[in-house]
């Protein structure tokens, strides 16, 4: 009994070491899975990549070499030292097999970009002021019909003041959001604009004013709106809108998020 308890033992020990140089490996192939797909746009800022793909490096490294000592002391076998036990949380080869299971739900299962109502979650007001943009990537020089969503955002931001901007041309691209504050013939016209992480993600966007119901764009429809500036009262808050003059329904781009 006690010789095949010791045999259960050892090939324990043989795989368990295995096992996380298995982990380690998947979460490697994993990065560089997300890179080459295009899928770390929708996790991370850009400036951001060049550290998964050094950590992805890293760990193929790391698990490329430790795969290698195994395979050399594949039949080696150290009895347990009972004066040598550590005291863990968990029992052996459970944070390994932890790690591995995220790393095959990560092949799995694909990142889905943010939607309507995620914006709507993380709060319309803030949302319609555009209180979170930032103002440090404000371009003055380019022209009205040139901006894109967040240029405007960030515009405004900048100065504020509606009137300043209206009868401007505008050409914008976004996703439609229906807040219950805003009226049938409104819609916010809104994209997420990522700091350093998905978890950090935050919606921005512009109200349009539309001469039909908005009924007919779904949110979550990915509309290029081509229009002027007017200011609005909306939400007892004097509004830059979009009077929208044109409105075409386009496919969600590669990389739907700002920066």
């Amino acid at each position: 009994m006690t010789s095949i308890q010791n045999q259960k033992q050892k090939i324990k020990n043989q795989l368990l070491p295995w096992l996380d140089v298995i982990a380690i490996t998947a979460w490697g192939i994993l990065m560089f899975k997300y890179w080459f797909t295009g899928k770390l746009n929708l996790l991370i800022h850009p400036d951001y990549f060049w550290l998964v793909i050094v950590g992805a490096v890293g760990l193929l490294i790391v698990g490329f070499f430790k795969g290698i000592q195994l395979w050399q002391e594949r039949r080696r076998y150290e009895a347990p030292n009972n004066q040598q036990q550590h005291i863990n949380l968990f029992p052996p080869g459970w944070g390994s097999a932890l790690l591995l299971t995220t790393a095959i739900l990560g092949f799995i299962i694909t990142p889905r970009v943010f939607a309507s109502q995620t914006a709507l979650e993380r709060g319309i007001t803030e949302l319609l002021g555009a209180t979170r943009a930032q103002p440090q990537a404000f371009r003055a020089t380019i022209r009205p019909e040139e901006r894109s969503l967040i240029d405007w955002v960030r515009t405004l931001n900048v100065y504020p003041e509606p009137d300043s901007y209206t009868g401007q041309k505008v050409k914008v691209q976004g996703f439609v959001i229906h807040p219950p504050e805003l009226d049938q013939n409104h819609l916010l016209l809104a994209r997420f604009v990522i700091t350093c992480c998905a978890a950090d993600a935050y919606p921005a966007g512009l109200p349009v004013q539309l001469a039909e119901n908005r009924n007919q764009y779904p949110p979550d429809t990915w509309l290029e709106v081509e229009g002027q500036m007017i200011t609005e009262n909306i939400a007892n808050k004097r509004q830059l809108t979009i009077k929208a003059s044109s409105l075409k329904k386009i496919p969600q781009p590669k990389n739907p998020y700002s920066y």
